[in-house]
């Protein structure tokens, strides 16, 4: 099923002005080696002076407006690029990614080699703005462009026996140097409960802002989860796996006790770290509530029926 759009009260308007400010004025170097090339977006000319469509909104609050473009692309989690927030930005530019093929095996009937323009179809391609919570307490609202996952893990036809969808990012290091270091063991793995996994607002976006997705932001594919932490959004994907039994994901190897393998927005919920009560919005200094499955509880809550979501983390 699809969903229908939220009440008009929580509906961000549908064109806003796009503010492209400098993110940095110089860039210095970083340690262990990871020295930037290139400029920090690459972005094409536009015309700044119009309102652009963004698509349709889900699971937003009254308030929510779509996190501008440079801090989109400007401030994200890729440590294939580097831990810092700016290195994505600094040191993905010049990442290729075409021609690009996801392999889809495991416990399915029809396992394959797909390149990436055979999911991309215009018929099943959307647009669609979420709202998007990092474990570390920063939230953003992103107008994401892509296909359901549900759609590419259909043409494969999962057996009876699959429970759990492993995901797994490129292994390059000549192209990634952040894999050059022993920050996680790489490649980068991910996973869903199937059912998640085939839910509709599980997205695999291939775009934002309506652009084709930015090196620095997982392109030319990768997982968006609105409800879960963004840990879980596994960038540039490879592979995607059927499994039946709960996969291993990259940050549940190197620090159990912080990263489980649900990550559901949980306010109640604290990392051992910080609160989870409160995120600051990019681009505002206020501290706003966080909500139950990020806003999403309507949609997905009845996927953990009878779990204890404090254990189950």
């Amino acid at each position: 099923m699809r969903f229908s759009l939220p009440p008009s009260s929580e509906i961000t308007p549908e064109g806003v002005y796009l503010n492209r400010r400098r993110f940095l004025a110089t860039a210095g170097l970083i340690g262990a080696g990871l020295v930037g090339t290139g400029s920090i977006h690459a972005l094409p000319p536009r015309d700044e002076a119009q309102p652009k469509p963004l698509g349709k909104p889900y699971g937003l609050q009254p308030g929510d407006t779509p996190t501008s473009w440079e801090d989109v692309t400007g401030y994200n989690n890729f440590y294939e690029f580097g831990t810092g927030k700016e290195d994505p930005a600094e040191h993905a530019q010049g990442f290729r990614t075409t021609p690009w093929t996801v392999r889809i095996d495991g416990l399915v009937e029809k396992p394959g080699t797909y390149a990436l323009e055979d999911f991309l179809k215009p018929s099943v391609v959307e647009d669609r703005i979420y709202r998007m919570r990092c474990v570390e307490g920063w939230s953003m609202v992103i107008p994401w462009r892509g296909i359901m996952l549900a759609d590419v893990i259909k043409r494969a036809k999962p057996t009876s026996k699959a429970a759990f969808v492993e995901l797994t990012t490129l292994m390059d290091p000549a192209q990634m140097p952040g894999q050059r270091y022993p920050v996680l063991d790489w490649p980068y793995v991910e996973g869903l409960r199937l059912d998640e996994a085939m839910h509709p607002l599980t997205l695999l976006a291939t775009g934002v802002y309506g652009r084709e997705l930015p090196p620095q932001n997982g392109a030319p594919l990768r997982l968006v989860v609105p409800w879960k932490y963004g840990f879980k959004g596994i960038k540039s994907i490879v592979r995607i796996r059927l499994v039946e039994r709960m996969p291993r994901s990259s940050w549940m190897q190197a620090i159990p006790s912080e990263y489980g393998f649900y990550a559901n927005v949980n306010p109640a919920v604290d990392h051992p770290r910080w609160s989870q009560a409160t995120e600051r919005r990019i681009g505002s200094f206020r501290r706003i509530p966080t909500l139950p499955f990020n806003g999403y509880a309507d949609q997905v809550a009845s996927l953990y029926a009878g779990m204890d979501l404090r254990k189950n983390y």
